[in-house]
């Protein structure tokens, strides 16, 4: 019998599609170039051609990453001529609005500007015009368009608006059709598309457009090729899952990369010395406390907490069980033993989600899903802050534990072990979105914590890009597809 690896029957039909020439990067919906950063990693020549972002941290991010290209853009320029040429661009303050003069005043205006200029930024995706990309010389030159378009109105986090009305942020993929088209008009079309977004881009409420989106590509003269990938299955610990669409312009086949064994665990990121500030505070515990008795008033999810034995807590408690190695923090959840139990290097979601049966608050030496919020922990041995302050702990030095009371007064209960629970640091979320330590560096100069929890939240796992990039370059052996 025949055994098909990593192989589709357009393996048969059509021949694959090496890139042999100089790439040409288009990113659009850019982020800090997640994209970009895949090819680098490769060590693949391309060029950065033109990105598209409108939101101005992300643009920051951007310019610190790739060309830390400070050059005054705007010194021969008037104040006024500049907001005039931002407004006429489209700028994003939040992310999800235009800013307005007003607002762009009392920022670094110039600076903004001048980031534009030096990433040959096209910033308002309702704005560009196929002429604006400069798609030209297609045979001297590999273009690659990337479109991450937004996911909120798609994640299961998010509004679920859909894609189908183009007032939503992810209705903004109609966009990427109306440059395309124009595109075609000029002949034009780059020849490598990747979209990447949730999941839920091809789920029962969105699969008709999904498929309408997929047609009108076809008729363009692409072949799509779709796959979800998971960055477990390519070296990074996190449970995060996104789908990918290749397509490729004329008759050529795809193949996406095969699984690589997860060989590092979640510890294995973790910054050797984190500031007390990330640990969680009593004070956050009762907002967690108080979050949760808000869902559950609304009959949403499950309980952030742990009834068992003599502790009663609406809170993580810690508590040892008979077994020397079984340092635990119990977390209570919809399972059948009500509870997950989290030991060091596991990661804990605290995220009250819709659903009143989902699972999975504790993650097993990996990371859930990044997210543009901060709503991860990370277990860690430690029990003693610097300064002795027994609020920011979960265990203070008599092994004693504060847990929160439905009065929302607390009450102390003796445990055995010495595990916390702190926030991921902003540095630990970029490594789990495999960017590299130096790269961080420059990404973080000119940003607040709340920006890069955002940015790092909204990227794309650069492993994972590495991966699908890698097999427009590695030749593949038959006799290596096909055994018997």
């Amino acid at each position: 019998m025949y055994s098909f690896i990593n192989y589709t029957i357009f393996d048969f039909l059509y021949p694959r599609y090496k890139i042999t020439k100089p790439i040409r990067l288009i990113e659009l919906f850019a982020g800090y170039g997640s994209q970009a950063l895949a090819l680098k990693y490769l060590g693949v020549k391309f060029e950065y051609w033109k990105i598209c972002e409108w939101a101005i941290n992300s643009i920051q991010a951007y310019n610190d990453l790739h060309f830390q290209d400070y050059t005054d853009y705007s010194k021969n320029i008037s104040d006024d001529e500049i907001l005039d040429k931002l407004i006429e661009l489209g700028v994003s303050i939040n992310y999800n609005d235009s800013a307005t003069r007003e607002q762009l005043k009392r920022r670094n205006f110039k600076k903004i500007y001048n980031n534009i200029s030096a990433t040959k930024n096209l910033t308002d995706i309702k704005r560009v015009k196929a002429t604006d990309l400069k798609i030209v010389d297609k045979d001297k030159y590999d273009y690659i368009l990337t479109y991450s378009f937004p996911c909120q109105d798609l994640s299961l986090a998010g509004k679920r608006k859909g894609m189908s009305d183009t007032s939503t942020r992810s209705g903004l993929l109609w966009e990427v059709e109306r440059i395309l088209s124009e595109c075609q008009e000029l002949g034009e079309l780059p020849q490598i598309l990747l979209m990447e977004n949730v999941p839920q881009v091809h789920s029962q409420d969105n699969i008709e457009d999904f498929n309408k989106w997929q047609l009108r590509l076809e008729k363009l003269g692409y072949k799509n090729y779709v796959k979800d990938l998971i960055a477990t299955d390519y070296e990074i610990p996190q449970t995060r899952n996104r789908c990918f669409m290749i397509s490729i312009l004329g008759d050529y086949s795809y193949t996406f990369p095969r699984n690589q064994p997860l060989k590092i665990k979640l510890k294995d990121l973790l910054e050797e010395n984190v500031s007390e500030t990330y640990y969680l505070s009593e004070k956050i515990i009762n907002l967690f406390y108080k979050n949760e008795k808000k869902q559950q008033e609304k009959g949403n999810g499950f309980k952030f907490g742990v009834s068992d034995g003599n502790v009663i807590a609406k809170t993580i408690t810690t508590r040892a069980c008979s077994r020397m190695d079984d340092n635990f923090i119990k977390v209570k959840t919809n399972t059948q033993k009500g509870y997950e139990e989290a030991s060091e290097g596991d990661c804990i979601d605290f995220t009250q989600p819709k659903s009143k049966t989902r699972r999975g608050r504790v993650q097993k030496n990996k990371a859930q899903t990044l997210t543009t919020q901060n709503s991860l922990g990370v277990v860690t041995i430690g029990n003693y802050s610097p300064s002795n302050y027994n609020a920011s702990r979960i265990v203070d030095s008599k092994g004693c534990s504060p847990t929160v009371m439905e009065n929302h007064g607390t009450v102390t209960a003796t445990q055995d072990t010495n595990l916390r629970i702190r926030k991921l640091t902003p540095h630990e979320c970029f490594r789990l979105m495999g960017v590299k330590d130096e790269d961080f560096e420059k990404i973080s100069k000119n940003q607040s914590n709340s920006s890069l929890y955002h940015l790092a939240g909204d990227s794309i796992v650069v492993n994972v890009l590495m991966a699908i990039f890698k097999e427009f370059f590695e030749e593949v052996e038959e006799c290596k597809k096909i055994t018997i």
